[in-house]
């Protein structure tokens, strides 16, 4: 397992862990054979904070990732995230000049859709072809070859704040990896967790993660729509160190073993042993009151969730409902909550098509780096991200040239 280009590492840099998964493409899916993890100390609602504490992070989770798969990761698929993540729909048209519509034609009629005006400090992240129309034909995923005078294009434009790119980079640069290509992270968690099916049919993917919470609309089998709410589990966590009055690592682990986002599926008998700060003594709880804090929290998010899905437009054609994936969708209720507020089936995302390590990747915190892994596998544009790089995000707009091939 030598050769770098036998395998595929998806690194998802999150505001509560640094995940490195190593997959082996075969031929129907793709193999997990090596996971490293390491709590993350550099980042803040997505976004990095501390280039050295993330490094340090980074270089943790890829050594036992690499002790694991038995091989030296030295390139890696990276997410990005945060609250300067913005997604808008655009358009262009152009005529067709040889009434056949050519790969030529294609990439013009995209340039035309992205031609719009970008303040200096953001930088196009994806160009998402969403349909292509042919002489007011619409619903068409690959022209090419058709005839036709009038080539029409809806796109998926992705934009990002140019330095937390940059950050991003910089730290897999000073661990020692090369970043092969920068993926939203709702894109790469839709690639691990929705089925074709619900694509096609229209689905809300909604990622809870530790400082974000990641939005995806996809229908007729295209995004249509992406959005950040900077509200997440690392909310919930702090609402129960200050309710209960415990250190926020107490807190975390209060979540996780006795955490439930419905006081409806608690009863009020239970009790949680809750460590006090400082040197004062511990106290016993109801899991009652801490339901309450944790609903009230989940109500929120989610609703805020709703909100987002509503402004978009296109909450009246996600007909598969909502796919909760995350680490906080792995609390007790959550789905049952969601339900409550969507009005619409929800169910737990988890990574699909992936064989190996099953038992432990089949979890929703790890839906964002399989999926990472996945995305690397369809043999997207890779330009890489290299150590020791001056201009390292120009290459970002070099890859934006070849956004034909991550498509068709």
């Amino acid at each position: 397992m030598g050769k770098k280009e036998e395998f595929i590492v998806g690194l998802d840099i999150g505001t509560t862990k640094i995940c490195a998964i190593v997959g082996v493409p075969t031929a129907t899916a793709v193999d997990i054979i090596g996971i490293g993890t390491h709590p993350s100390h550099g980042l803040r609602k997505g976004v990095v904070v501390n280039i050295e504490s993330t490094v340090q992070s980074i270089k943790r989770a890829v050594e036992e990732a690499e002790l694991m798969a038995g091989c030296e990761i030295t390139s890696v698929y990276t997410g990005i995230a945060g609250g300067h993540i913005k997604g808008f729909n655009s358009h262009g048209i152009v005529g067709v000049k040889s009434h056949e519509v050519s790969e030529s034609d294609m990439r013009r009629v995209i340039d035309a859709a992205s031609a719009i005006a970008i303040p200096m400090d953001r930088e196009v992240i994806h160009i998402l072809p969403q349909e292509f129309i042919v002489d007011g034909q619409n619903g068409i995923k690959d022209p090419q070859g058709m005839s036709g005078v009038r080539l029409e294009v809806k796109v998926h434009i992705v934009t990002g704040a140019v330095t937390s790119a940059q950050n991003i980079i910089k730290c897999a640069n000073r661990a020692g990896l090369e970043v092969n290509d920068i993926i939203l992270q709702q894109l790469a968690s839709s690639e691990a967790a929705l089925t074709p099916e619900e694509k096609e049919l229209g689905v809300a993917l909604v990622d809870i993660g530790g400082g974000t919470t990641d939005i995806a609309i996809f229908h007729q089998g295209s995004i249509k729509h992406t959005s950040v709410i900077s509200l997440a589990g690392d909310h919930v966590t702090g609402d129960i160190a200050i309710g209960l009055r415990t250190p926020i690592e107490e807190a975390e682990k209060i979540k996780k073993k006795y955490g439930c986002a419905l006081t409806s599926l608690v009863a009020k008998d239970e009790r949680v042993e809750v460590p006090a700060v400082g040197e004062r003594g511990g106290k016993v709880i109801s899991r009652y009151t801490l339901a309450e804090i944790i609903e009230s929290r989940m109500e929120e998010i989610l609703s805020l969730t709703h909100r987002e899905i509503a402004n978009s437009g296109y909450e009246n054609v996600i007909a598969s409902g909502i796919v909760l994936t995350g680490g906080s969708a792995l609390l007790q209720g959550v789905a049952d909550l969601a339900e409550q507020i969507f009005s619409l089936p929800v169910r737990t995302g988890y990574p699909r098509e992936i064989g190996g390590l099953t038992d432990i990747v089949k979890n929703p915190i790890y839906t964002t780096a399989v999926g990472l892994v996945l995305y690397g596998m369809k043999g997207q544009v890779s330009v890489g991200f290299a150590p020791g790089e001056n201009n390292i995000f120009d290459k970002v707009t070099k890859r934006m040239k070849g956004w034909f091939k991550e498509f068709f």
